[in-house]
């Protein structure tokens, strides 16, 4: 029951997180302003890391503030929404332009990327209610 919580739990994070298209950014020059609008696909990223269950509160915390600093320098085309710890994984959502900027943020924190996947569409107990 607990597992099929947790599932309700990422399918709604997810629901909710694919449905904001983009990120709109402005930017002032002289006496104008320009909307620059960068379109944002949602992933999920699956990372293999043995013992990932195991790791304890502030190495979770090290590694979430690696990120945050990485996802800082690499400015508005990436966002980190949240993630999954499981036994030898983790399970990351994310917002980006593309898949290559995935890459490039798993690089230069040292985080491996085992597989990225696209999410094409959400269902959720909502959907079965026709919602």
């Amino acid at each position: 029951m607990k597992t099929l919580s947790n599932a309700c739990k990422l399918l709604i994070a997810m629901f909710f997180f694919c449905h904001v298209p983009a990120i709109a950014q402005t930017t002032s020059t002289n006496d104008s302003q320009t909307v620059k609008t960068t379109e944002m696909k949602t992933y999920l990223i699956e990372r293999d890391i043995p013992n990932a269950g195991q790791l304890t509160a502030d190495q979770l915390k090290a590694i979430s503030q690696k990120s945050c600093s990485v996802l800082k320098t690499m400015g508005p085309d990436i966002l980190w929404v949240q993630s999954y710890v499981t036994g030898d994984k983790i399970y990351c959502v994310y917002k980006a332009k593309n898949e290559d900027l995935i890459r490039e943020h798993g690089a230069e924190g040292g985080f491996p990327v085992t597989s990225i996947m696209q999410i094409s569409s959400v269902i959720s107990p909502a959907t079965a209610e026709g919602k």
